[in-house]
């Protein structure tokens, strides 16, 4: 069901095999359905500036640190980066806005994924480009025993956001694991083409409004509907990972 993929992949990046020993989790639209609360946070705050930054574009840039998505629309309407200060007031405000919203809800099927990732032997690694420390306080609470600190990579660790690739590199330095012991789990385009140029096997799930084909097209190795897809399919996955090698691999 998976092997063409696999293999795919594996060519592509000159692997005999996925030897699996760690998972990297996206967090906003894979472990939390939060996205909705922050395209609209996004959304008032930039108006609020004068800045246009629609809903639905606000999904496009999910995955960016704050400072990152504030330049970009404001390089776009005034031809220059936002002052440090600028962004700072910017972010704080966009937080304050986004936890106006109810306390966002797990994924459905994330805990059973991350259950699985677990009794599997596997390390769950957190890979987010978020800053917010409301949603990062309710991983303890959401999923209990799932994550440690010293394995996460947020906003407040990394100097280039996804799209490029220093948040699963570094997500793979922290759980010790090579790119092709490792697999990726990402809800959106720009968080897929960080770990596909992190050299990682790389699954998408389609939990917001995002068209199919725009996550493949970033690169995307798999692609599910859902976290509960994902968790459906997991053991099926796992053991075609665990299977699939290709002989006269190119180092």
């Amino acid at each position: 069901m998976f092997e063409e993929s696999i293999t795919r992949y594996l060519q592509k990046h000159g692997h005999s095999n996925i030897q699996l020993k760690a998972v990297l989790f996206d967090m906003d639209g894979v472990l939390f359905n939060s996205m909705p609360y922050h395209a609209d946070a996004w959304h008032k705050v930039m108006e609020r500036h004068d800045l246009h930054l629609s809903r639905e574009e606000a999904y496009m840039h999910e995955g960016r640190t704050g400072a990152s998505t504030i330049n970009i629309v404001y390089q776009r309407q005034y031809g220059k980066d936002a002052t440090p200060e600028m962004i700072e007031s910017i972010y704080a405000e966009k937080s304050k806005e986004f936890n106006t919203h109810p306390e966002p809800e797990r994924m459905i099927g994330a805990k059973e994924v991350l259950e699985k990732t677990k009794t599997g032997g596997l390390t769950p690694i957190l890979v987010t480009g978020s800053g917010q420390h409301s949603l990062l306080d309710r991983l303890i609470h959401n999923f209990p025993g799932m994550f440690q600190r010293q394995r996460m990579v947020t906003a407040f660790d990394v100097k280039y956001g996804k799209p490029h690739p220093e948040p699963y590199l570094m997500g793979l330095e922290k759980a010790g694991v090579k790119a092709n012991e490792a697999m990726v789990v990402e809800n959106a385009p720009i968080g897929i083409q960080a770990g596909v140029a992190a050299g990682i096997f790389t699954v998408a799930v389609n939990t917001g409004p995002i068209d199919d084909k725009v996550l493949l097209d970033a690169g995307a190795d798999i692609l599910f509907p859902s976290m509960q897809a994902l968790c459906d399919n997991w053991e099926a996955l796992q053991t075609a990972l665990k299977q699939k090698t290709v002989r006269n691999a190119i180092f």
